[in-house]
């Protein structure tokens, strides 16, 4: 394992430690600050102060620890993530076990600054939600609300110019789907934020469990599936075919050169071993005819003279 995975699952178990600590400890000490205070406030004003709280540890979480990991802090995301061909089995496996870590070193620390771990933010149906929902009305609300969240993660991720906003959006998508979840069942999305302060509280939050942890995986999928077939061919630009290579134009043979001839090579070239210029020079002597001629010339010259 290298230095840079290393960087990556310890940013995603501080991610996780950070929204558990923060958004599940926002909504313990809002609901008891207001009942110590005594103050009647409607459900609606306690659940737009836990939801922000949520989105907020997000965006903050995006800007600080997304250039190292992505910012997953949510087994569910990492899930959807691998579906969609962007994480590694490897990746995917050590992010979960980073997350889980996470979640449960946050409601660590929330129950010992409470001092105690009778409440921790933890999710439930039946008696423990407000609308006494049962538990098959509790998986589809997970399944729908990690729907959505997941899948806008996956489009808002899916380009470099969304880079700039995609903390942002993804934070405020977190802060609406807690608006309508927590009254239902506390808004898990997120088996790691439901795990640490299941562990912890123990009782129906333990038992009540699976449904926190199966159902965000099961909207994950979904999620993932949906961004494959249904968005992705319509954001994401097909690859363009590759262009052939030209064949390459044929040259023009050049005409060789032509041998030169014995006739048409100049006589200063260099002679062949044996060569004498001097024999060369030489004159050569006048053919027989031409010689007895001159012989009989000089005779009768000679004998005119006598004469």
């Amino acid at each position: 394992m290298n230095k840079t995975d290393v960087r990556k699952y310890l940013a995603e178990f501080v991610g996780t430690c950070v929204l558990v600590l923060f958004g599940c400890g926002s909504a313990v000490t809002a609901n008891t600050l207001f009942l110590i205070q005594g103050l009647n406030l409607p459900l609606a004003f306690t659940t737009l102060t836990i939801s922000v709280a949520f989105g907020l540890c997000i965006v903050a979480m995006a800007y600080s620890i997304g250039n190292v990991s992505g910012c997953h802090i949510n087994p569910a995301v990492s899930f959807g993530m691998f579906i969609a061909g962007r994480m590694t089995v490897k990746d995917l496996i050590c992010y979960i076990i980073a997350q889980f870590l996470g979640g449960f070193a946050g409601a660590f620390i929330l129950s010992k600054l409470l001092k105690g771990t009778v409440s921790l933010g933890q999710n439930g149906y039946g008696d423990a939600s407000v609308l006494g929902i049962n538990a098959t009305s509790a998986v589809i609300v997970e399944v729908i609300l990690t729907f959505v969240f997941v899948l806008v993660i996956l489009c808002v991720t899916s380009k470099p110019e969304y880079s700039g906003i995609a903390g942002l959006v993804i934070g405020l998508t977190l802060t609406l789907v807690h608006i309508l979840g927590i009254p239902f069942t506390g808004t898990s999305v997120n088996p790691a934020r439901s795990f640490g302060p299941a562990v912890l509280a123990g009782g129906d939050a333990l038992s009540q469990l699976p449904v926190f942890i199966i159902s965000p995986i099961i909207g994950a999928a979904i999620a993932a599936f949906f961004y494959t077939f249904v968005i992705r061919p319509f954001t994401e630009p097909e690859p363009e075919p590759e262009e052939k290579p030209e064949a390459p134009e044929a040259k023009e043979e050049e005409p060789e050169p032509e041998e030169e001839s014995e006739e048409e090579k100049p006589e200063t070239e260099t002679a062949e071993i044996g060569y004498d210029p001097i024999e060369e020079m030489q004159i050569e002597q006048a053919p027989e005819p031409i010689a007895e001629a001159e012989a009989e010339v000089v005779a009768e010259a000679d004998a005119d003279a006598d004469v």
